[in-house]
């Protein structure tokens, strides 16, 4: 593998590359994002090339996206508004034809633009094989459910033919209704289903930070957990941090809350030693 050819300029060197490639070679690497990762150009770009290189590396990832920007702009040109409960999007019949349509345009832009990358990935929408089962979250927020069943084999398959599963977080009841899943949820629960060796989870913060607002490089579970209770960590953070907790309590080796701002992010996270986020292990 001529790992020159496939680097970018201005991401980890080559030599910490070669350093960690083996740490992955059999794991899986779960990545989420959303906010402005996927709305700034060249924020979008990076990520893709980001995704397109640990494909190329042969490593096995897989991608679940949000979308809530571009969601409120479609809801905003069809002067519909948005209750928010606890971080939670309040979610009717209506908003769910948005949120999906939404959810669509930005996978297929995902897709293409890995492909044209010259990596593979493939479309996982509840249309196509829906691979979540959920149980519905609470019934003032509607349409809003919780992962309840993961249909590993249909993502495996996926990552057995040297694909990235590019995953619309959304899923189906009992009702046969398909409901919206918090990104990071989703991302959560298909981390723990398939015990994935990382969770990252971009976003458009720095990571995790202390009551002096300096950045926390690494973490467990229990500190995590206090930092809830003291309300160190709130508001949009407070799903994103139960998440992790969970995950790392079910299975997940570390999960790691990237600040998807920075250049190449997901390969300084993977291949070196500094990262760029907060770390949190068991």
């Amino acid at each position: 593998m001529e790992l020159e050819k496939i680097l970018p300029n201005g991401g980890p060197s080559i030599e910490e590359v070669k350093k960690y490639i083996e740490k992955y070679s059999n794991e899986i690497i779960v990545i989420k994002c959303g906010g402005s990762v996927l709305l700034d150009k060249n924020l979008f770009n990076q990520f893709i090339e980001d995704v397109s290189i640990v494909n190329k590396l042969g490593l096995s990832s897989i991608v679940i996206h949000g979308g809530g920007k571009n969601i409120k702009k479609k809801l905003d040109e069809q002067n519909i508004d948005s209750k928010f409960i606890n971080g939670l999007r309040v979610t009717d019949e209506k908003t769910i034809k948005i949120v999906e349509e939404a959810l669509l345009e930005l996978n297929f832009e995902i897709i293409k633009n890995i492909n044209d990358n010259q990596a593979n990935a493939q479309s996982v929408t509840p249309k196509d094989g829906n691979i979540i089962k959920i149980i519905p979250e609470k019934k003032e927020l509607g349409l809003v459910g919780i992962p309840k069943e993961i249909d590993k084999d249909f993502i495996l398959n996926i990552i057995k033919e040297k694909k990235v599963p590019v995953i619309i977080p959304m899923g189906v009841g009992n009702d046969k209704k398909i409901y919206n899943i918090n990104a990071d949820v989703a991302a959560g629960a298909i981390a723990k289903e398939l015990n994935s060796r990382r969770l990252l989870l971009m976003t458009d913060v720095e990571g995790v930070l202390d009551k002096n607002k300096e950045l926390i490089l690494e973490i467990n579970s229990e500190v995590a957990k206090k930092m809830l209770e003291e309300e160190t960590i709130s508001g949009g953070m407070i799903p994103k941090i139960n998440t992790c907790i969970d995950a790392v309590e079910n299975g997940v080796t570390g999960v790691v809350i990237v600040d998807g701002r920075k250049p190449h992010s997901i390969l300084f996270e993977l291949f070196s030693d500094k990262g760029s986020g907060t770390l949190i292990r068991k």
